[in-house]
């Protein structure tokens, strides 16, 4: 029986965005003076606006494969959630991918200001870590010291930011396919990995397993920028929710411009194999993340 994802999915992520508002909230927490209500007012414009919530539920499943299912759990998701909407606010910004919307709604900048704008993604990143090393992520410092310090290198300069330099010098340049596989795990592989490898470690699951789970993070990650520079070659605005033929025109590096369309749908489709053999030894329980991995590759927008 086919597991029916977009219902779950959509329930997963009311109970991340409920916790997002719990952080976004406007009280002060201990050894905080103020929470200006400006900043405050476009760090939840840019984090509590929509979306699948697919890296924060990735954290979830992948614990829950390891039967851990708790607040914790979902504080730990709501971290890496918050430093993927910090790089979205900086990343729509005129200096970067210059994007006037983002899931239909003006983007950040847009709404504020360019200043208030850094500013969010400043602060949301920097929230990320206090949020993450929170007692109730996990009851062994050592393992939430161990969750920050790879979230931080998952998103810095040897993964998403670094990602991110490589993408911008590689504007109109051709690079190999080596070359933009690489930019490409940082740029968006390194978070996705992170999300299923923090899921295994919050569970305590043993080390082969949490090897397998960063694997499945890479591999969907690969799947997940494909499907991505695919449809903003092949998808309408509208249904993207913000603009597309945008790579082509920046002269961006893709696999898709440099493969063509059907050799990438191709590769897509060997992905989405190896990611269900990744999680076939755990039968019925990886249901929820084989239904993502499938998801990934055949998204439309």
């Amino acid at each position: 029986m086919t597991f029916d994802l977009k219902p779950y999915l959509a329930e997963r992520a009311r109970h991340v965005e409920a916790m997002l508002e719990t952080i976004l909230s406007p009280e002060s927490q201990a050894k905080e003076i103020t929470r200006p209500p400006r900043l405050l007012a476009a760090m939840r414009h840019g984090a509590l606006n929509g979306g699948k919530r697919l890296r924060p539920v990735l954290v979830l499943e992948a614990a829950k494969l390891f039967k851990r299912e708790d607040e914790g759990v979902l504080q730990a998701a709501c971290a890496l959630e918050l430093v993927h909407c910090y790089s979205l606010i900086h990343d729509d910004l005129p200096a970067m991918d210059d994007d006037d919307l983002r899931r239909g709604q003006p983007t950040v900048h847009k709404a504020f200001d360019e200043a208030t704008a850094i500013l969010a993604g400043d602060a949301l990143l920097t929230l990320a870590f206090d949020v993450i090393a929170g007692d109730a992520v996990h009851d062994d410092p050592t393992v939430r010291l161990l969750l920050s310090r790879e979230l931080s290198r998952a998103s810095g300069l040897g993964g998403m930011a670094g990602g991110q330099m490589l993408d911008l010098e590689s504007e109109h340049r051709d690079r190999t396919e080596m070359e933009i596989r690489l930019l490409q795990s940082m740029k968006t592989g390194a978070l996705l990995r992170f999300a299923c490898r923090a899921g295994a470690l919050l569970a305590n699951a043993p080390i082969e397993d949490v090897e397998r789970l960063s694997r499945f993070g890479e591999v969907i990650g690969l799947a997940f920028q494909l499907a991505d520079d695919l449809l903003d070659v092949e998808a309408s605005p509208e249904a993207m929710g913000k603009a597309t033929g945008k790579d082509a025109e920046a002269g961006k590096a893709t696999l898709v411009g440099l493969w063509g369309a059907e050799k990438t749908h191709a590769e897509l489709t060997s992905l989405l194999t190896e990611a269900e053999t990744l999680l076939a030894e755990y039968g019925d329980r990886a249901s929820t993340l084989t239904a993502l991995a499938d998801y990934i590759v055949k998204r439309q927008n």
